[in-house]
């Protein structure tokens, strides 16, 4: 049993601000650029607030405590997590396409129901603050996992505060906190991503409420009782706040957790500590407002719904104005309270006349049953989608095993394989009765752009009998004369090896097939660039020189595949689009914002962008005869522009990847092009 929480209601107002501040941040970064550090408040609550909810717990020992603490937080924590989950994946599989970018998001939201998305984030995803975080719907859920990751340890630390030996307990937060605090400053130089997403970089937050709480109870202070009214405490309260609101006004992206953190951290472990038990004071007072304490009180279901609701506005109708954000406010407010009124506040009710194991057995199973259901209904989501993108999936994505379905008697196979460390894959055909018309292999070395030739290859080597190896690594582009992430070490390493590899294997009258991304990006995968820009970015001093120097560097490089009797084609530069087709494909989203740039650009446009790269491949040509020279402009745009469909069919999939019905339509081309050097040579 234990005795009645004493209620604060300024911490509810606490909870409001750290709430707030988080959605203005993901409304609009400039209305409150250090609104994210909300979450560091948070945490620092959540410490503070499970402390002296269980400070008094009465238990017969260790086990017994860490199973009422685990009853207690799974109870609070994953009925209304559930249901938002569960939803999440349901409208995302209606309206979010597959893609790209959002191959992490369902492995991420089923990794949340067990408190794990942090680390799936860390791991797959990247950068917080990048503009992929912004399409995945369940990105908000690493500050659950973080929060649920300290449950899982806090009751073995905590366990010597309720067994009475207080001042062992408070040693073993300080030395973690301590702990925490090297590894976080330590690691912001290191890894900014895992600095920002893990448990041991975060745990100094959390840390810091419980061990006020420690400090506060050693010394004295009741939290059964109102304390004595105190102008100073009132008055440091008020600093307190107002070094808060600092925090949230000036933390940078860049420095979260550390130096992020620490104003925001510092402001909440002041008022906690200045206003408990207190009444008065202007902070008091305006912390403890009714509208204040009642965001407060549904603030975990806004902090749940709010970002689910801004992706899917996001990847539909949009986020960036009035129009949109009004109604994407009041949609998570709905849904808030919905999920306020209906399942945390009964679960609150009935969770602590749960038998503790009982209650255990139902988080669990909640957990187990989210993910299960998550899986079907990814497993589904071609059929539940309202996307044309699913509906037509062989027009729009790249599938090498379309070949086996035109031609199941010399169905084609596919094998990963792996030399000196370095993936490969292999494709050939199953003996048949066809004839054999191109007894080689082609060597296919690029970026995410030769994976987005591999339906083409498939079908390459259905018709012709030859073997196929793709060596890829997304944004690592070979042969781009200038594109800086070729010269960035990690590809420039990676590329090398693939060389080497590659010319070990080779044989005469094998052929090489480069083909990579050549021209800067008008729409990555959540980010745009405007004309100035990316035409500076093919013909500014800057990259008229990098381009000069690759070209220098393209001529040994290729002479060393030539001269050992293989030929080498070398992909024209392909057209790029200023929107990403498949986020503009459905009446749900063609209003988009990012989709007002139209889905076509003029030729003249392309052929002048392209145009550097182009004379420098056509002076490579001209030094070495077998480099040959294949441009898929020609078939992809028409006199006038190159658009993102044709006859109502894509061609581009986003901004510059091919889609399923381009391979098909480049096939003829460029089967025709190897097929006669496979004679030539023959």
């Amino acid at each position: 049993m234990n005795k009645s929480i004493f209620y604060a209601p300024y911490i509810d107002g606490l909870r409001a601000v750290a709430v707030l501040g988080v959605i203005a941040f993901h409304l609009n970064e400039a209305w409150l650029p250090g609104g994210f550090a909300g979450v560091d408040v948070f945490f620092v609550i959540s410490g503070f607030v499970v402390s002296t909810s269980v400070h008094k717990m009465q238990t017969a020992g260790a086990l017994s405590f860490m199973a009422s603490f685990y009853a207690r937080r799974l109870i609070r924590i994953v009925p209304a997590l559930f249901v938002c989950l569960v939803v999440t994946a349901i409208a995302s599989a209606l309206f979010i396409p597959s893609a790209y970018l959002s191959d992490s998001n369902q492995r991420t939201g089923q990794a949340a129901f067990f408190g794990l998305a942090n680390i799936v984030l860390a791991r797959r995803s990247g950068d917080y603050f990048a503009p992929a975080a912004d399409f995945n719907p369940y990105t908000h859920t690493w500050s659950l996992g973080v929060e649920e990751q300290f449950y899982f340890i806090f009751p073995i630390l905590f366990f010597a505060w309720v067994a009475g030996r207080r001042r062992l307990s408070t040693a073993f937060f300080g030395t973690a906190l301590g702990a925490s605090l090297v590894v976080a400053f330590w690691l912001a130089n290191v890894n900014q991503t895992y600095a920002f997403y893990m448990i041991w970089t975060r745990f100094w937050e959390l840390a810091a409420g419980v061990l006020l709480f420690q400090l506060m109870a050693l010394g004295g202070h009741s939290f059964e009782a109102d304390s004595r009214p105190s102008r100073l405490a009132n008055l440091g309260g008020l600093v307190s706040l107002v070094l808060l609101f600092v925090g949230l006004a000036t933390a940078q992206a860049g420095g979260a957790p550390i130096p992020a953190a620490l104003l925001p951290v510092l402001g909440t472990v002041g008022v906690l500590a200045f206003l408990h038990g207190r009444r008065g004071g202007l902070a008091q007072q305006f912390l403890s407002l009714a509208w204040m304490r009642f965001v407060g009180r549904i603030s975990y279901s806004l902090y749940l719904w709010h970002w689910p609701v801004f992706v899917l506005f996001r990847w539909t109708i949009g986020l960036d104005s009035w129009q949109t954000r009004v109604p994407a406010v009041l949609l998570t407010a709905a849904l808030a309270l919905l999920s306020y009124r209906y399942v945390e506040t009964p679960m609150r009710r009935r969770g602590p006349g749960l038998h503790r194991f009982a209650a255990i057995g139902t988080g669990i199973a909640l957990m187990v049953l989210g993910v299960g259901l998550s899986l079907l209904i990814e497993k589904t989501q071609p059929t539940l989608s309202l996307s044309t993108v699913a509906a037509h999936r062989a027009a729009w994505y790249v599938d090498w095993r379309s070949a086996n379905a035109d031609r199941p008697a010399c169905a084609v196979e596919s094998e990963q394989v792996e030399h000196r460390g370095v993936p490969r894959w292999v494709l050939r055909r199953k003996p048949c009765n066809e004839r054999v018309t191109v007894d080689r292999t082609l060597h296919v070395l690029g970026d995410s752009h030769a994976v987005a030739y591999a339906e083409m290859l498939s079908q390459f080597v259905r018709d012709t009998g030859a073997r196929v190896e793709i060596h890829t690594r997304g944004g690592c582009p070979v042969l781009s004369l200038g594109l800086a992430q070729e010269r960035e070490a990690t590809c420039a390493k990676h590329n090398d090896s693939v060389l080497a590899g590659v010319r070990e294997r080779m044989k005469p009258g094998d052929i090489v097939f480069l083909p990579s991304l050549r021209l800067p990006r008008y729409a990555d995968l959540a980010s745009e660039s405007d004309e100035a820009t990316v035409r500076d970015a093919v013909w500014g001093e800057a990259a008229a020189r990098a381009r000069a120097t690759a070209e220098a560097d393209a001529g040994p490089m290729l002479k060393r595949f030539t001269g050992m009797g293989v030929t080498v084609i070398l992909e024209q530069p392909k057209p790029i689009l200023k929107i990403n087709p498949y986020r503009c494909s459905d009446w749900f989203n063609r209003s988009n914002p990012s989709c007002a740039r139209g889905d076509s650009v003029s030729r003249v446009v392309i052929e002048d962008l392209r145009r550097p790269i182009v004379e420098s491949f056509a002076r490579l040509a001209a030094i070495d005869p077998s480099v040959r020279l294949w441009d898929p402009l020609p078939v992809l745009c028409s006199n006038s522009d190159c658009a993102a469909q044709r006859d109502g069919r894509p061609l581009f999939f986003d901004g510059d990847h091919l889609s399923g019905h381009a391979n098909d339509v480049l096939l003829e081309s460029f089967t025709g092009l190897v097929s006669g050097l496979a004679g030539k040579d023959g």
